[in-house]
Parts: structure tokens; sequence; C-alpha cells
């Protein structure tokens, strides 16, 4: 059976309407103990997470919630995996996080200068040509593994880039913010304005060939 948690115009989860519910909604009629999984860090994750949302509702700000959020859970050493091209981003909220008590380890996308090409990037489908560093998720993630990292935080990353990190970290983690170079890192500004000026959204797969 599918899901289509978008599309419901019922909204029956949030007030525990069993009766209004589509007939697929995954709230009632097949998994009944919703509270499994949630034993030791990840029951704690989870309460406290409720918490900073209601205590900062409307108030706090993102960096404002992950630092509050990082206290309620007893997080001292951050790690920072950022995107280069938001280097100086990243300088001004690793001394936020510092002036708040926080210990920040920081690492760059681009760590290790290793070339495009060894990767199987060929020289016309980098950017500028010749040597290129790639984004180097992994190694972002094993160096803050190594450092014993609390809780790790991306910035900026890549498509992609930041799946690769999110699958090889081993310190829980967060995202501050997302790379959308278009719209200043503000990635829903195209979903609000998508039956406007980002209609083009809409034929994407067309306009660049993935439909035959």
């Amino acid at each position: 059976m599918s899901y289509f948690c978008a599309d419901c115009a019922q909204g029956s989860c949030r007030r525990h309407d069993a009766e209004h519910a589509p007939k697929n909604c995954p709230s009632f009629g097949g998994e009944t103990d919703f509270y499994a999984g949630y034993e030791g860090e990840e029951r704690e994750i989870a309460r406290v997470s409720a918490i900073v949302e209601s205590s900062g509702y409307g108030r706090l700000t993102r960096i404002e919630e992950i630092m509050d959020f990082c206290k309620r859970m007893g997080y001292r050493k951050l790690g920072f995996a950022f995107c280069m091209g938001l280097h100086n981003e990243a300088k001004v909220a690793a001394r936020i996080f510092r002036e708040n008590g926080f210990d920040v380890v920081s690492v760059g996308c681009k760590v290790g200068s290793a070339d495009k090409t060894g990767i199987g990037v060929k020289e016309e489908e980098k950017q500028h040509g010749g040597f290129e560093a790639m984004c180097n998720p992994v190694w972002q993630a094993k160096l803050l593994n190594g450092e014993k990292t609390d809780f790790n935080i991306i910035l900026g990353l890549c498509v992609g880039h930041d799946t690769l990190f999110i699958r090889h970290t081993q310190a829980p983690m967060t995202v501050l913010a997302v790379k959308d170079r278009v719209t200043g890192h503000n990635p829903l500004a195209a979903v609000y304005l998508a039956d406007g000026f980002y209609k083009k959204l809409h034929t994407f797969s067309k306009d660049h060939g993935y439909e035959e």
C-alpha cells in the first residue's frame, strides 16, 4: 500500500481522528506501537526535540534552536561539515557556537585536495577545467568521526554530497542550511513561486531531456 500524506486534506493524524482518516492513512489500521524504536538516545532526542519545538515556536531562529537542542541534550563538542563556498558563513556560525560555550571542530568540503578526475569526472564535465578539487563528504565524516564529536551540523553541502556525509557520519546530526545558489540558499522560495515565476519546475524533466 502506498502512502500519500502530502496530498491528504484531512490531517486526521493531528487530531487522532481515525473515523475521518483516508483508507490508506498510515496512522490507523496498521501498525499500532508507534513508540517502538524510541528507546535510549532515540527517545531522548525525540523528547528534547518536542520541547525545543514548543518552547521556541515562532520565536527562535534555526541556529538558536540547534543551540537550545544541543544544550538540553548535553552535546558540547560539535562538528561542522561545510561547503567552502560558504566559508564566511561557517566562520560566523562557528564563532556563534563557540561564544555560547560549545567546542567546534570544522572540516571544509575540499579536504584532501583530490582532483575530480579521480572519481570519474571528465575534463569537459568540470566547471572550469584543469585541477578542480572534489568535494569530499566521506572524508569530512571520517575526520569528524575521528574527533568523536557529540553532534554534527551540515552547512551548505551540495545535493548528493550531503547524502554521503549523512551516510558516513557516526554522530547524530542536523542541517543548519542547504545549498541553493539561485535562491540565496532558500530552496522553498522556488516552491512558493512554483505556480508563478518558477512554473518551469513543473516541466523540469521534459525541459532537461529526462522524458522521451
